[in-house]
């Protein structure tokens, strides 16, 4: 007589250490987020240079800086309900072979148009990278540790964005501002190819679409060896609040999400308006201040560094402490930092560390964002939360660019710049305390 063996797979990863199959997974994450970093990026480091060499206005560049961005916000909503769909391991590799291609056909461009529609389709590749990934990376890790590893994957973001500058500021002086999309799109096609082989499904996935319980049992016995038999089922139950069958798309704006969908949502469009307007437009102001386009791009890149710091202690503290609260302090943080830069003027070093410390507090607390929204989010919505989250914010982050645009046609400086963002932080520091509050009265009913 044979015994069937039940394992809740949610269950069995929460009650276990962090194997090495799944380091290997969260590491395969971090690399496609520190590709998807470096190409979102890379148009804010080679924008002075385009400029220059193609005679450009500020309102001609603007379209170029945000054809990626139109792409992000397509590709996002769009993706992530294939994810929910399809899987999320499919969605990423097909993501990151496009975004690669498209990034190296930026460089032969030899007009305003090709290059704005090569970014657009890129952009729309982009856009479903980080979704998939922060649901994929949510679904292999432990509950008890979960925005850490979470935080821990996007702040490749920020690292590939700072390797950006890093490399654009070695690499535009001696070959032109083309070699930094060459080296754009040949890595993430690299990478790719490494993904087919490499890179696993959700083991949630598998068990809430029903896959074949073999294929599943592999994947668990990778990660938690001898906690199989033959006989094993696998399951995944789904919260009350998640109907069995619901599309994602209701699902995330049922009774129970809705406000919480919304104030996520509402939060990351301010966060990426925030922190797109400074990443694409910071080179060009501090340049057009009186600095050196080199010196430009180390400022610039020293925000985008503080990034990876911010996300690991940010993480960290998430688990341990109301991450709400700890999301929240972050922002602020970084609005009283925006006005310690405003009074710096020209002095190089104390930009760098500045541009540093906000860096990490909003690139930091962008991250944070993406845990607590895959951890607010049911399985069988999540990528559609995820992305319906980063394809709202990015209208956010398109609008950034025209705004900088108009800002610098106004003749404001950067320092002038810097305190009126203190608004959007403040805004997202709000909405967060509104969600955090609505969900506690609501457990407390």
């Amino acid at each position: 007589m044979t015994t069937t063996n039940e394992i809740n797979v949610r269950e069995l990863i929460d009650h276990r250490p962090v194997g090495a199959y799944q380091k290997l997974v969260i590491f395969l994450c971090f690399l496609i987020v520190v590709m998807d970093g470096f190409d979102v990026a890379i148009m804010g480091f080679v924008a002075p240079s385009l400029k220059e060499d193609w005679q450009l206005s500020n309102n001609a560049l603007a379209p170029v800086l945000s054809a990626a961005l139109a792409g992000l916000a397509v590709g996002a909503m769009i993706t992530g309900p294939l994810a929910d769909k399809f899987g999320r391991r499919k969605v990423l590799i097909a993501n990151v072979f496009t975004f690669g291609l498209f990034t190296l056909l930026v460089a032969s461009a030899n007009s305003l148009n090709h290059m704005i529609v090569y970014r657009f389709i890129a952009g729309c590749a982009m856009g479903g990278i980080m979704p998939s990934v922060a649901t994929l990376a949510t679904e292999f890790s432990p509950a008890r540790s979960r925005a850490f590893l979470v935080t821990v994957v996007f702040a490749g973001f920020t690292v590939g964005a700072a390797g950006g500058g890093f490399l654009a500021a070695g690499l535009i002086p001696h070959y032109g501002w083309h070699s930094v999309f060459w080296v754009g799109g040949i890595a993430p096609i690299v990478l790719s190819i490494l993904l087919v082989w490499m890179l696993p499904e959700s083991i949630g996935f598998l068990a809430h679409k029903k896959h074949k319980p073999e294929r599943i049992r592999k994947l668990v016995e990778r990660c938690a060896p001898g906690s199989t038999t033959e006989h094993s089922t696998f399951v995944l139950p789904l919260p009350a609040e998640a109907a069995a069958g619901e599309a994602p798309i209701k699902t995330v704006l049922n009774p129970h999400y809705r406000f919480g969908s919304i104030m996520l949502w509402s939060g990351y469009f301010m966060h990426l308006f925030l922190v797109y307007l400074l990443g694409s437009w910071m080179p060009t102001m501090i340049k057009e201040s009186g600095m050196t386009a080199s010196q430009a791009s180390i400022i610039s890149a020293m925000f985008q560094l503080g990034g990876p710091l911010g996300s690991v202690m940010l993480g960290w503290l998430m688990d341990r402490f109301e991450p709400h609260r700890v999301l929240g302090l972050s922002y602020l943080t970084g609005a009283v930092v925006l006005v310690a830069i405003s009074n710096a003027g020209q002095q190089y070093l104390l930009l760098c560390v500045l541009a540093f410390v906000v860096g990490a507090a909003f690139n930091g607390g962008g991250t944070g964002m993406n845990a607590l929204s895959s951890m607010f989010f049911p399985l069988s919505a999540r990528a559609t939360g995820n992305g319906w989250m980063h394809g709202l914010g990015r209208i956010g982050a398109i609008l950034s660019a025209f705004v900088g645009a108009w800002m610098l046609n106004l003749g404001w400086g950067f320092a002038t710049v810097a305190v009126a963002l203190t608004a959007p932080a403040a805004a997202v520091a709000v909405l967060l305390g509104l969600k955090r509050a609505y969900y506690r009265r609501k457990e407390a009913a």
